[in-house]
């Protein structure tokens, strides 16, 4: 299954501005030591393969899940072998004791990346699950990077996501909120961040989630009426490992709008992926009858799908990288953007919101109207929709 040809693509973005960079690139990989926290991630798995294959001198890996980190080292192994420098994994989670045990015992790198993230806008539906998107997205970034400080780390990066620009859902938001926080570290070391678009098929998507029904013998369901811009995982990898090696203190790196990066609805990829797979979409009226139908359907060449409008929480209508309050820098790259930023902290804001989200933290238990008014002051033109529907109530 070639990803590029089903977003409608016929070449990758960056190749040209990797290229370029390419000399430069290998020289600093191959003299630094690198920490990439939640590497093993689809984005976190990208990441670290760019570094790898370009020799450094360390490479250590965190990530919570044990499973994608057995399967990032035998994708590792199988693709480009072995590296002259330390390459090591560690299944931790980077808010334990057992983490920060780690980071004593050894964290001396040049660059720390931070891929780590509750990157779903269904995680948001509960007070519980958002309390820890929080936790990861927020406070998590902001302990790892005073860490960093602590051990002499020369660059910080971190990803960000398209939907902190002007964002409309609390996960959005809380990126937006993790900048600010990066904005008032980067008094004490330099960080660079990104916003992208969606990574076509990475874990937990629901391109990915395509590929799992079509594995399980379900039927397929897409929104018709939302477009998204996307990159195969291998530009994720190459956008964050530009951003961190050339990105100057706060600037966020983004690719650019052009002919090779367009709008696409989930529903036609998922009519170019059936087809790729030899199957006609067969559009049902229910799900009741897509999951009778896929019974027997597939047997003939056909696969049953369920396209509607989208009425979820959160879900935005188009997608932006930047405002147009930002600074932007079009010029250094071909097909990189960059936004430049001066520094600017509100201490006052970000106390609150710390103090504010330890204070809810500590009652027995919590509800979502609290956080929402909290992220509403830290964002006054939050534009946060609630429809009362999830995309958990949806097959």
């Amino acid at each position: 299954m070639e990803i590029l040809n089903l977003i409608g693509r016929d070449q990758e973005l960056f190749e040209n501005d990797i290229n370029k960079h390419e000399k430069e690139l290998h020289k600093r990989v191959s003299s630094s030591s690198f920490l990439v926290i939640g590497g093993a991630g689809s984005i976190g798995q990208a990441v670290t393969k760019e570094i790898f294959k370009r020799n450094p001198k360390k490479l250590h890996v965190v990530d919570i899940s044990e499973n994608n980190m057995v399967e990032l080292v035998r994708d590792i192994r199988s693709s480009f072998g072995y590296i002259d420098g330390d390459f090591q994994t560690f299944a931790l989670d980077i808010g334990s004791r057992e983490y920060d045990a780690f980071i004593e015992a050894d964290g001396i790198y040049d660059y720390v990346l931070n891929l780590s993230a509750l990157k779903h806008v269904r995680s948001e539906k509960d007070p519980f699950t958002l309390m820890r998107m929080i936790e990861v997205n927020i406070f998590n970034t902001d302990k790892t990077i005073k860490q960093a400080i602590k051990k002499g780390t020369k660059k910080y990066f971190c990803v960000s996501t398209d939907k902190a620009a002007n964002p409309v859902n609390m996960m959005g938001a809380s990126k937006r909120i993790m900048e600010m926080f990066l904005m008032r570290n980067s008094a004490n070391i330099p960080i660079s961040t990104a916003r992208f678009a969606n990574v076509a098929f990475s874990d937990g998507s629901l391109l990915h989630g395509f590929d799992q029904r079509i594995k399980k013998g379900q039927p397929i369901v897409a929104p018709n009426d939302i477009k998204r811009y996307f990159v195969v995982p291998k530009e994720s990898g190459e956008l964050c490992l530009m951003s961190c090696i050339f990105g100057e203190n706060r600037d966020i790196f983004f690719p650019k709008l052009n002919e090779g990066l367009h709008l696409i609805s989930f529903a036609d990829i998922a009519v170019k992926y059936l087809k790729s797979l030899g199957y006609e979409p067969f559009l049902c009226e229910s799900e009741q009858e897509a999951r009778e139908l896929v019974k027997t359907l597939p047997k003939k060449g056909k696969w049953p799908c369920l396209f509607s409008g989208s009425d979820t929480t959160g879900e935005k209508d188009f997608e932006e990288f930047f405002t147009e309050q930002e600074t932007l820098d079009m010029n250094q790259f071909q097909k990189l953007g960059i936004i430049k930023n001066e520094l600017n902290i509100d201490n006052e804001k970000l106390d609150y919101f710390e103090k504010t989200i330890t204070a809810i933290k500590n009652q027995p238990t919590w509800t979502k109207e609290p956080i929402v008014e909290l992220f509403y002051h830290m964002i006054p033109n939050f534009g946060h929709k609630e429809t009362g529907k999830y995309l958990d109530s949806k097959m």
